[in-house]
């Protein structure tokens, strides 16, 4: 299996079974995410270094006003779609196989983590998953220790507080909080 059957298994929500081909062709991919983060984590790179090495990473090139702070970690750092002007802070963990789709103008606080897979409930198929894309629309926020689960839609400038863990779909222009995260506010004159 390529990355591309693979992703477009994800785009279907195939369900991946233990040591089926589309979970071997994750380890295999996580090998070369292990190997590009640790070089993005390693040692100082400037502003330009680390838009090539996370182009490297994605597949595609970002734009000019990408910015990362490392650390950074990826699970599979294919699936990982990214706009405009978008800010990823330190520390921060990307569970991508199920696709990260992320707008134009985004701000990611520290050790916000995305996850993009869920685990089978039932023990005996435990290990067998459930991927799940999460989009993050324009202009969102997302505050540091946020943690954003599988399946979740992030409205056009929403703001996601700190420590927040998104189980839902976030309407836009609202601020969301709390665990499981709710609505606390509306923005702007709506």
């Amino acid at each position: 299996m390529d990355k591309e059957q693979f992703k477009e298994q994800m785009k279907k929500r195939a369900y991946i079974e233990a040591n089926s081909e589309m979970h071997l062709h994750m380890h295999e991919a996580a090998e070369r995410s292990r190997r590009i983060t640790a070089e993005i984590n390693r040692v100082f790179h400037t502003a330009e270094e680390l838009r090539e090495l996370f182009s490297e990473l994605i597949g595609r090139k970002v734009d000019d006003h990408f910015g990362l702070f490392p650390p950074f970690y990826a699970d599979y750092g294919q699936n990982i779609t990214v706009g405009k002007n978008v800010f990823i802070n330190s520390g921060c963990c990307f569970q991508d196989q199920g696709g990260i789709e992320i707008g134009d103008n985004v701000l990611i606080g520290q050790q916000v983590v995305i996850a993009t897979l869920d685990h089978d409930l039932l023990p005996e198929k435990r290990a067998n998953m459930i991927p799940a894309p999460v989009k993050i629309g324009n202009g969102v926020w997302i505050g540091a220790h946020a943690t954003i689960l599988s399946g979740v839609t992030i409205g056009n400038g929403a703001v996601v507080a700190a420590g927040a863990v998104v189980t839902k779909d976030v309407p836009e222009n609202t601020v969301v909080g709390g665990v499981p995260a709710k609505i606390l506010k509306r923005i702007g004159n709506k």
